[in-house]
């Protein structure tokens, strides 16, 4: 990952890269940690969350440690671009955040657990950046897919918000959109559970330290 110096700023769909109607690169087909398929369909009894806080490196390993949690793949969402490369997505004009696809399973892992870790796992108040990294992929994100998901994201964000004010922390930047009509695009095949390949490289993740209430949405259908 690299230091962006310019001032971040979100490109408009006329502004964005238009992209491609094919990838330029083939995913792999199966996870290196986990052993299951990285694209779907997926089993019926599973579920779908995606996640944006900062770097995908270090965000994607977050969820694969997780109990319950079948496979995870990294990408690029909530932008313009149809399939983007890497270096697309890091120039700013695609308007993609750095993404982490989460496919678990909710009889052992639920939906506002992997929200508690989403929100544990980074500073959601720091807008186009994440620490030393800055550039508009690095925002905070959640994309629901499910009018459950989104009641849970939004009620997860405002508890949270109160135990960070009360912390000193700033306001949320934090967007909570659906995921519908925001495609999800996979990363390029070194990016794939970068960190299991390379157990040293980088990793900017790293939290407030101020625990996440968990409990605080409700959890069915």
């Amino acid at each position: 990952m690299f230091l962006n110096r310019r001032t971040p700023e979100l490109p408009t769909p006329e502004q964005a890269l238009r992209g491609r109607p094919v990838p330029e690169f083939t995913v792999p087909s199966r996870h290196t940690v986990l052993g299951n398929p990285l694209v779907g369909p997926y089993p019926e009894d599973l579920e779908v969350a995606d996640f944006a806080l900062g770097c995908f490196w270090g965000a994607e390993r977050k969820f694969w440690q997780t109990e319950g949690v079948w496979t995870t793949l990294v990408g690029y969402q909530g932008g313009y671009t149809e399939n983007p490369t890497y270096e697309e997505a890091c120039s700013g004009l695609t308007g993609h955040t750095e993404a982490v696809r989460v496919v678990f399973d909710p009889a052992v892992v639920s939906y506002e657990e992997l929200l508690k870790l989403f929100w544990e796992s980074h500073n959601p108040t720091q807008g186009f950046r994440q620490g030393n990294d800055v550039g508009t992929q690095y925002r905070s994100a959640v994309y629901t897919h499910s009018p459950a998901q989104a009641a849970a994201a939004d009620a997860s964000r405002e508890a949270y918000q109160k135990v960070l004010t009360a912390s000193g922390h700033k306001e949320i930047t934090t967007e909570i959109l659906p995921a519908e009509g925001r495609p999800f695009w996979p990363a390029e095949a070194y990016h794939q559970q970068y960190l299991d390949k390379n157990p040293g490289g980088y990793c900017g993740i790293g939290g407030t330290g101020v625990s996440c209430p968990i409990g605080v949405a409700p959890v069915e259908g």
